[in-house]
């Protein structure tokens, strides 16, 4: 039929390299149905590959893309309508890095045919950006989900004796864990399943102890005060001396409860978990402290395991009747600080073992501030818009960011450490008009109240 013939005159075009219409890439033109450089546009091409190639990320492209005001092409159609100039988003990058034109082809249903236009991009470029395509691909594919699991599930509450119940959310393909009050999150169910149902919203009631709070920072608290806690031989005698056998037995039960404190940040997640389930009755999290409470009589018996040589996960389960048992309760210092619309850091919580690592919108702009001030410091005379038209960014970008070029010693290396506040973002950071006095930058990035971490 006419469409079947339509069809086959699409394919045969597009066999002979013709352009057949849609959205014109980045870096062309189309004339008598051929796409042709726009040079500009296809040194931006070029320039995205590149950023790729280096950054091995396209949510760090993304920024990276943004940061430097870099969008999509703009293109005005027959209708009028105006489409595109517009920051890049993840989508439109992937496509963009995978499209065949820049390597001078054309594809037509999964079928590669040489194209009657020159590549932008170079073969040796784009056998790497696929690679490193292909590979993050398989990455995510095969990434264990729950690589971290939440240890201290089924023990946790609020202030109120409401469950802090594990949740999660996944931003730029990182996946984020939190406790958060059991209330919250049955509420919000509540909402969308009134509203699925035609119902007028139930409302919710928000308790000021209601808590959303990231899993690392809590769980490095407590495994911190519970280690220093069985590292402490006078407090671990305090409970074994009444219950020991003899004095044989009581020094080793303190010896062996400092084995499992030194040797507690190598297990792995099911024993800690085996272990924490036997130990603590309840976790509870106020606006000013962490209050652990543990039971006197599993730290004896989690020793005398320790002592027999045995797995700390073996026969650890729950007590039946905990009523009678001797709780001990640790108590830790931890203000709550609010972030954003609702969640809540642990701003005291200590830094988990290898769990903060440098920020890299930081680092990246830390890195460009730092290229800019040796530029402008090499003092060739050039103004700050061929500055910036060098480094391929606008010169209001440039001035901005050069700023942060002159930022104390100290604060840098704790950027690039990833000790600053938890809360200086690089969007934060880029916006700020800082002063040139190294202590009141201190201040004001909120770096004066504890000190720069050593």
């Amino acid at each position: 039929g006419w469409g079947e013939r339509i069809r086959d005159k699409i394919a045969a075009s597009k066999a002979k390299g013709m352009w057949m219409g849609g959205r014109v890439p980045l870096g062309y033109d189309v004339r008598d149905r051929k796409l042709e450089i726009v040079e500009g546009e296809a040194e931006t091409v070029r320039h995205i590959f590149r950023r790729y190639a280096e950054l091995g990320s396209v949510f760090d492209l993304r920024e990276d893309l943004a940061d430097c005001g870099i969008v999509t092409k703009r293109q005005v159609w027959s209708s009028g309508r105006v489409v595109g100039g517009i920051p890049f988003g993840r989508g439109p990058l992937y496509h963009l890095l995978q499209n065949q034109p820049y390597r001078g082809e054309i594809s037509h249903k999964g079928t590669i045919h040489p194209g009657q236009h020159q590549a932008i991009v170079d073969r040796e470029l784009w056998d790497r950006v696929q690679s490193m395509l292909a590979e993050n691909r398989v990455e995510r594919t095969v990434r264990i989900r729950a690589a971290s699991p939440s240890l201290l599930a089924g023990i946790v509450h609020d202030e109120d004796g409401i469950p802090l119940t594990p949740t999660h959310a996944n931003k730029k393909g990182r996946r984020y864990r939190y406790y958060v009050s059991l209330d919250l999150i049955t509420g919000r169910k509540q909402v969308t399943a009134d509203r699925a149902a035609g119902e007028p919203d139930v409302a919710v009631r928000h308790r000021s102890s209601a808590r959303r709070i990231p899993a690392t920072d809590l769980e490095a608290i407590v495994e911190r005060r519970l280690t220093e806690f069985l590292g402490d031989a006078p407090a671990i005698d305090a409970i074994v001396a009444p219950r020991a056998r003899d004095i044989e037995e009581r020094r080793l039960l303190v010896e062996r409860a400092g084995d499992l404190a030194e040797t507690w940040p190598n297990h792995a997640p099911p024993e800690k978990i085996a272990s924490l389930q036997r130990l603590v009755k309840t976790i509870i999290v106020t606006a000013e402290s962490v209050d652990i409470a543990l039971r006197a009589d599993a730290v004896l018996a989690l020793a005398r395991i320790r002592a027999k040589h045995e797995a700390p996960h073996r026969g650890l389960g729950r007590r039946s009747n905990d009523d009678d048992d001797e709780i001990i309760t640790l108590s830790v210092p931890a203000t709550l600080k609010r972030v954003g619309m609702e969640m809540r850091h642990l701003v005291d919580a200590p830094e988990p073992r290898g769990a903060r690592k440098p920020n890299r919108s930081l680092l990246r702009l830390v890195a460009h501030a730092q290229r800019f001030r040796d530029l402008l410091t090499k003092g060739d005379g050039r103004s700050v818009a061929e500055l910036a038209t060098e480094c391929n960014v606008g010169p209001s970008y440039f001035a901005r960011i050069l700023r942060l070029g002159f930022l104390a010693p100290d604060i840098t290396s704790a950027i690039l450490d990833g000790r600053q506040p938890i809360e200086l973002s690089a969007q934060k950071l880029s916006k700020m008009n800082l002063p040139k006095d190294w202590a009141k930058q201190r201040q004001v990035l909120g770096f004066s109240q504890s000190g720069i971490p050593r």
